[in-house]
């Protein structure tokens, strides 16, 4: 769900103008104001460096970060040691620390991962030795137990993760992003990327609103990242593909089947975590979301189409590949996107009462997913320096959670 636009004027009016304590610092660019890029520009900023932030649309958190479910993630899904488990344990507790200081809502909900059936204990136990193995606070429990939190649940055995949590991540953007403007720099809303010059000291930032010159350059543009990295002048070592998560929402008579987050086991061979029921940090609850190619990279509704980027997307090895592998799984979501009884029956496996009435249509997401050519998909988050820029070519799920982690990296 998105939270109501901030209109660029709020943003683009208090861009303050220089003075003496920002003239002659070193200047920096980053390329996109989701959470990422406003957490890169934050965090420069507070080192005392000049920032000047450059986005497309009209408004920050637009794309990934405004239409992701706002799950304080645990970090129990990751490999231990990768930069998803490592930025994911630390992001929690600085995003926590940055809300409880900003008064910004969040909460501590807990979550379930529920196995509905014997031969998904063990991808289950492989989750809870990785959650252990990071750190995270987690319990395995038997069906009694799983009862005694989420009465409405149907499972065999789960794990309780009680320090997982929800937040409003919009609201930590335009805290972000009115923090960065505090400290002397610059947010440029409706300001698109054109081009990137490199020259003896600097690199030209070249957009449609003129040119902007800096010493350092954030690439944090999302689902455009590797365009943006081909700007810079190298070939990122995989493309962006868009897969489309479509939601629901549940009406308020079925809210109290959810009293936090309920999530099945995830197919361990591919990046998504399966449809499952969020509770929302400013209220109702979310079901959701499949995983459906997008025929845009913006493609929020089923009609949207861009035949240039489907192009791009179909004849790209890495996705042909992927699709001989995984056209079973494939077809499942798409069925699942063109039927709602389909997908009403994959909440049901561990929501029994849920029913085609209780779903309302939600706003849809589109995950930027990054895809080798050989087909595999980049698991962690890829980061690729070219000169006086600095790519961030991968940065999906737990990104949101990871932020504030992600950029102390990223700066450091």
């Amino acid at each position: 769900m998105i939270d109501a636009p901030l209109a660029a004027p709020a943003l683009e009016a208090a861009s303050p103008p220089r003075t003496s304590a920002t003239r002659g610092r070193q200047h920096t660019v980053v390329i996109g104001a989701g959470i990422v890029g406003l957490a890169t520009a934050y965090r420069l900023s507070q080192q005392g460096r000049r920032v000047t932030v450059v986005e497309k649309e009209a408004e920050v958190a637009f794309h990934q970060t405004g239409r992701n479910s706002g799950v304080l993630h645990s970090g129990i899904y990751y490999v231990p040691g990768s930069l998803k488990a490592t930025t994911c344990r630390r992001g929690k507790a600085m995003m926590e620390a940055f809300c409880e200081a900003e008064q910004i809502p969040f909460e501590r909900c807990g979550k379930v991962i529920v196995a509905t059936r014997p031969e998904e204990l063990p991808a289950l136990s492989r989750i809870f030795e990785r959650g252990k193995a990071n750190g995270v606070t987690c319990e395995w429990i038997n069906a009694r137990r799983l009862r005694e939190i989420e009465p409405h649940v149907a499972g065999i055995e789960a794990i309780h993760v009680p320090e997982s949590g929800i937040v409003d991540y919009v609201a930590v953007c335009r805290r972000l992003a009115e923090r960065i403007q505090e400290a002397g720099g610059d947010v440029r809303l409706s300001t698109r990327v054109l081009g990137l010059d490199h020259r003896a000291s600097t690199t030209v930032v070249e957009t449609d609103r003129g040119a902007v010159e800096a010493e350092t350059v954030f690439n944090c543009a999302g689902l455009y990242s590797d365009r943006v990295a081909h700007m810079s002048g190298i070939k990122p070592p995989a493309q962006i593909v868009p897969f489309r998560g479509e939601y629901f929402e549940l009406t308020p008579e079925a809210e109290p089947v959810c009293r936090g987050l309920i999530y099945p086991v995830p197919d361990p061979s591919f990046p998504f975590l399966g449809v499952h029921f969020t509770k929302m940090v400013n209220g109702g609850v979310e079901c959701g979301p499949n995983a459906v190619l997008a025929f845009r990279r913006e493609g929020y509704e089923k009609t949207s189409f861009d035949p240039a980027e489907l192009a791009e997307t179909l004849t790209y090895g890495g996705f042909l590949r992927l699709a001989a592998k995984y056209w079973r799984t494939g077809l499942g979501e798409m069925w699942r996107s063109a039927s709602k009884r389909a997908f009403v029956r994959a909440l049901q496996r561990l929501v029994p009462d849920i029913r085609t009435h209780h779903l309302i249509a939600a706003p849809a997401g589109v995950r930027a997913q990054a895809l080798r050519p050989d087909g595999t998909l980049v698991d962690d988050f890829l980061v690729q320096p070219a000169g006086r820029v600095v790519n961030v070519v991968n940065a999906p799920s737990p990104a949101a959670t990871a932020a504030l982690a992600i950029a102390e990296r990223l700066v450091g």
